[in-house]
């Protein structure tokens, strides 16, 4: 389903205001504010403005369509102080989705390549995120705490809000119930496959036993992990079902699994700890051949690992953003 993008600005209002409001609370205040948009529409042609004219005079004089919400539910906006709150809210908000999943990232990264174990890896990453998101908050508190104090003085918001910062309507895809089997059947056959490949195989040793492609040794770590992960994405899956659209917050879900997934995975990869030594040597190949196809192979397979995360990532901002709230 999509909502047209020709949306007037008195509906684009309407819209902002709404979606800093909790859901149960839209449909009773929405129709207050067309009812209060069209009364300021109103008073404004009376004054011989046309139309259009009156539309964005009246938006102007109603202004920020959050600080309108917040006074219709009695919500104080005195954290900062209220002509910086929004702000600041904002703000804070862009820097955590930015520099809490790169800095988990990093630091997770930086431990695998020192060979960190599973626990090492994700214990860092987690407290990585704790402290980057305290920092965050801390500082720019404290640095808009500071601005507060120092122009008390001065009246007026810190940006003046015009219509034209509206946001434009969101053209809402729904998850779709194929869309949620397709996934979760891709993921059950994926997890399957690993477990699968550990007990069979186009090449045995001397003794017959089959020789698996993943190293054997990652079943005391890794392997559990990826498993791990694979679980979190079908649990992922069923929450995007029922929430029907992607958010802002399930795209920075799908950012974390997705890093979760692939620098663990390219790292074992390039590092030569993943593909099983002997899986290797079995292959019909002479030692020079082998070495010429591992060197392309790998590579490819980790672009491949690069390019279908990064799709899937950016995807689901695009989607996020198309259906935000």
């Amino acid at each position: 389903m999509s909502t047209p993008s020709t949306a007037t600005l008195s509906e684009r209002y309407v819209f902002a205001a709404g979606r800093s409001i909790p859901e149960k609370q839209r449909a009773e205040l929405e129709p207050e504010f067309q009812e209060l948009i069209a009364d300021s529409i109103e008073a404004q042609r009376a004054s011989g403005l046309s139309e259009p004219d009156a539309e964005r005079a009246a938006l102007v004089e109603l202004g920020d369509p959050a600080r309108l919400a917040a006074r219709y539910t009695e919500r104080s906006l005195q954290l900062i102080g209220p002509r910086y709150y929004l702000t600041w809210l904002r703000l804070l908000k862009l820097l955590l989705a930015i520099v809490v999943p790169v800095a988990a990232a990093g630091v997770a990264l930086a431990r695998m390549i020192d060979g960190g174990g599973v626990g090492d890896v994700i214990g860092g990453a987690v407290s990585t995120a704790i402290s980057a998101t305290v920092y965050v908050g801390f500082w720019v508190t404290v640095v808009f705490a500071i601005i507060d104090r120092k122009t008390a003085s001065l009246a007026g918001p810190i940006v003046e809000w015009t219509p034209e910062m509206l946001p434009q309507m969101p053209r809402v895809e729904r998850r779709s119930l194929s869309e949620l089997i397709s996934s979760v059947a891709f993921l059950a056959l994926f997890g399957g496959w690993i477990i699968w490949q550990q007990f069979n195989s186009f090449f045995t040793d001397a003794a017959g036993a089959p020789i698996p492609l993943f190293s054997p040794a990652l079943w005391s770590g890794w392997l559990p992990y990826f498993l791990g992960v694979i679980l979190l994405e079908m649990g992922f899956a069923f929450w995007l079902y029922l929430r029907g659209r992607w958010t802002p917050t399930l795209a920075i879900t799908n950012l974390a699994l997705n890093l979760a997934f692939a620098v663990p995975a390219l790292w074992l990869l390039l590092s030569g700890q993943l593909i099983n030594p002997q899986f290797r040597e079995a292959i019909p190949l002479d030692h020079s051949t082998a070495a010429d196809v591992a060197g392309a192979l790998y590579p490819t397979i980790a672009i491949t690992v690069v390019v279908i995360a990064l799709w899937d990532v950016i995807d689901g901002f695009i989607k996020a953003w198309r259906a935000r709230e």
